[in-house]
């Protein structure tokens, strides 16, 4: 990933000539370095070979969705992240999306939204600056900072820059409750405009990839927040 102060190269991955026309133009005055692609294995080429540091990604490709796309890359161990571009927005396509990805957003759209949302996933897609340990522990859950690495009893879990943030940010206040809106501005940031239910679509991702066996971590406190910390009895 480029570090702040670098041009942003990203690959805009859509079959419409006149979305990745408006798209890559918009980007480029925006000084990110853009690639465009029209398929799905072609976006898999191009990701390989460019490595580019995020992918806007229409869902509905001529060859094999970019949902397959991005399913396909995870289980190639690759955590680029993704921002879904696509017309569908039934709720069961948006946690499909986000499951896999890091954002997700329909058809029509704003440019000026799309780029605000690139510019907040990669910002939380580096290493989160901070004071607390690299290696970060609790209750057989582990966080490598440095690595992006996580680990819960000894068995390596993927996720994804934002599901990682959230979890980071989640231990390093560890048995203290956070509020929806502490957790809105320091893992999506302070200029977030979009769904507050976000957060509760990526806990629910959390707990499914790594609160999948007891105890229990990720507690909900109704009316609250959410608490990283052991079940009480």
């Amino acid at each position: 990933m480029v570090s702040d102060g670098q041009a942003h190269s990203i690959l805009i991955v859509d079959d419409e000539p006149y979305i990745t026309d408006l798209v890559k133009t918009a980007f480029e005055l925006e000084e990110f370095d853009v690639a465009v692609a029209s398929r799905g294995f072609e976006a898999m080429r191009f990701i390989e070979e460019m490595k580019p540091d995020l992918v806007v990604l229409d869902v509905m490709l001529p060859d094999i969705s970019g949902v397959e796309v991005t399913r396909r890359l995870r289980d190639q161990e690759n955590t680029i992240p993704v921002v879904f571009l696509t017309a569908k927005d039934e709720p069961e396509d948006k946690l499909t999306g986000l499951g896999l990805g890091d954002d997700y957003i329909c058809k029509p759209f704003s440019v000026d939204e799309l780029i605000a949302r690139v510019k907040a996933v990669l910002r939380r897609s580096v290493p989160l600056e901070s004071e607390n340990p690299a290696v970060l522990s609790f209750a057989g859950l582990s966080i490598d900072t440095r690595a992006r690495e996580v680990s819960r009893d000894g068995s390596m879990v993927d996720l994804t820059a934002t599901e990682f943030n959230l979890l980071v940010y989640l231990m390093e206040n560890a048995r203290l409750v956070v509020s929806k809106a502490e957790i809105l501005e320091s893992v999506w940031g302070p200029d977030f405009s979009g769904d507050p239910g976000i957060v509760e679509t990526y806990i629910s991702y959390l707990r499914k990839k790594v609160d999948y066996c007891e105890p229990f971590l990720i507690q909900t406190v109704r009316g609250v927040g959410y608490c990283l910390r052991l079940p009480r009895d």
